[in-house]
Formats: structure tokens, C-alpha cells, sequence
């Protein structure tokens, strides 16, 4: 599927962490489909305005917007800053997120827990809040969360990053449950290892090695890409999705668990 088989012409995105990994790969796919796209970011303000460099020059619309999710007040100026330039938004991506220092539940600092729960599920939450009033007077709405395979599979050493994915995927199911008669679809990607910088950081950290010399040891010969996960979002939020909602897609090759980074968290 490609985005030229898409048209989402009129309707505008606003995707957390849309700077980099993930979140660049789905503001892109969605602005080649015709949307005004909002690339949110944290630190990176190089790489937001690289993304919407590249969807400008293609003719399309975008614009980068600066907030920590797990800034809670942050949020409010966020999405007003969002509506005031490109309208009111009618499709939210919740994307950014953060991983776990590896560590048991025993060796864990205390402050990692509050700091993941924000960025992973309140941040999100709040987000929800925020855009739900608009997004309801649409003729569609779309919440997709960028979840994990780590919800199913719950490795060890990552309790603060399994439980604020979980807490996501609640809070969608949730919300699926609620906005379905106001014509918003709430749904669930929850891809595995993806070729990242988290990604590598995280291969490296647990094998030593990089992301690219695991491919053969993935299905279809590959470990994810950032893209696989932007198609899989790009048709959840489009008309062949018109009869789909809460329900949680999986982009992780099939596997029930993960042939190298089993043991950790945060694998995607």
C-alpha cells in the first residue's frame, strides 16, 4: 500500500515525536497522503524541521511544534498552537514515548517509573482530552497509539516501560469504547524491534552488535523498519479503515517473541 492510494486531503495530523524514527516515517507517509501534518518534538529541533522540509517540498503542509508529552500543561499550548496554524485536528498520533534504563523492579530508581508513566500514558491521555471536542465535530476522527510487542510478551527488566505501554493500550481500548459513536476510531500499532536509533541503542546495549547485521535472524530476512510501521498507521487513519476500530495490529513479523533482545524491554 501506498500513499498515493490515500487521500487525506483536508483532515490534519499531529504526531508526537514526528522528528525522528517512527514518528518521522508516519508524519511523512501521512503528509505524501495530503495532510496538514504537526511534527512534534521534544529536543530535536533540527531533525522536526528536516520532516517538515521534506513534506513541504513535496507540496505538502507542516509545521514543527516543540513540547515534552510528559509535560502535562505543555499540552494545552501544544494543541492550540497546532489548531491556530493548521485547524482543528482530526488525527492524533501518539508516538513519543521513552524506554526502560533496563533494570528489575527491585534495582529500579523511583523516579523512572512517574517519568515513563507521563510520557507513555499520561501524556497521551491528556492528549485525548485536548483534542476530542474538535476532533468529534469532524466527519472522522483518528487516534492511533504506538504501542510495543513488549505488552504481550513482558520481558523482564523493564516493569516502568511494560507498564506505561499497557496503560496506553487501556487507555485506547478504553477510548475505542467511548468515541465510537461520535465517529472517532481509536486504534493500536505495536510493532517489535524496529531498525531506530532507540533501536540501535538498544541491540548494542544488549548484543554488542548493530541492528543491521540481525537481519537474517528476523522473518522476511529484515528486522522492521520505521516504515512498516508509518503503513500500518497510514491505513488505520484512512477510508480502507472506515469499519476499524479498537483493534491492535501488530508489526512484528508474526513472532511471539523476540529471537534476540528477549529478556529486555523497550524492543520497539
Amino acid at each position: 500500500m501506498s500513499a498515493e492510494t490515500i487521500d487525506l486531503t483536508g483532515r490534519v495530523a499531529l504526531v508526537t515525536g514526528g522528528g525522528r524514527g517512527i514518528g518521522r516515517a508516519v508524519a511523512l507517509a501521512l503528509g505524501r497522503a495530503g495532510a496538514a501534518v504537526a511534527v512534534n518534538y521534544r529536543r530535536d529541533e533540527d531533525a522536526a524541521a528536516q520532516v517538515v522540509k521534506d513534506i513541504t517540498a513535496a507540496g505538502g503542509t507542516a509545521g514543527a511544534y516543540p513540547a515534552s508529552v510528559g509535560d502535562l500543561d505543555a499540552l494545552d499550548g501544544l494543541v492550540a498552537a497546532v489548531g491556530a496554524d493548521l485547524g482543528p485536528i482530526d488525527i492524533l498520533v501518539n508516538n513519543a514515548g521513552m524506554a526502560s534504563r533496563g533494570q528489575s523492579v527491585v534495582d529500579t530508581d523511583p523516579a523512572e517509573l512517574p517519568r515513563l508513566m507521563a510520557v507513555n500514558a499520561l501524556g497521551p491521555h491528556r492528549l485525548a482530552q485536548l483534542v476530542l471536542p474538535a476532533m468529534r465535530t469532524r466527519p472522522r476522527g483518528d487516534i492511533v497509539f504506538i504501542s510495543s510487542a513488549d505488552v504481550t510478551r513482558l520481558s523482564a527488566n523493564g516493569a516502568p516501560y511494560n507498564m506505561g505501554k499497557a496503560a496506553m493500550e487501556a487507555l485506547a481500548f478504553t477510548l475505542a469504547k467511548e468515541e465510537r459513536p461520535h465517529g472517532v476510531h481509536v486504534n493500536v500499532v505495536a510493532p517489535g524491534l524496529v531498525a531506530t536509533d532507540m533501536g540501535e541503542r538498544l541491540v548494542a546495549a544488549k548484543v554488542g552488535t548493530t541492528i543491521g547485521d540481525l537481519d537474517s535472524r528476523y522473518p522476511f530476512g529484515r528486522v522492521c523498519t520505521p516504515d512498516d510501521v508509518a503503513g500500518a498507521v497510514l491505513f488505520l487513519v484512512s477510508g480502507l479503515a472506515g469499519y476499524v476500530t479498537g483493534q491492535r495490529i501488530g508489526v512484528d513479523g508474526g513472532l511471539d517473541h523476540d529471537p534476540v533482545l528477549s529478556g529486555t524491554a523497550a524492543a520497539g
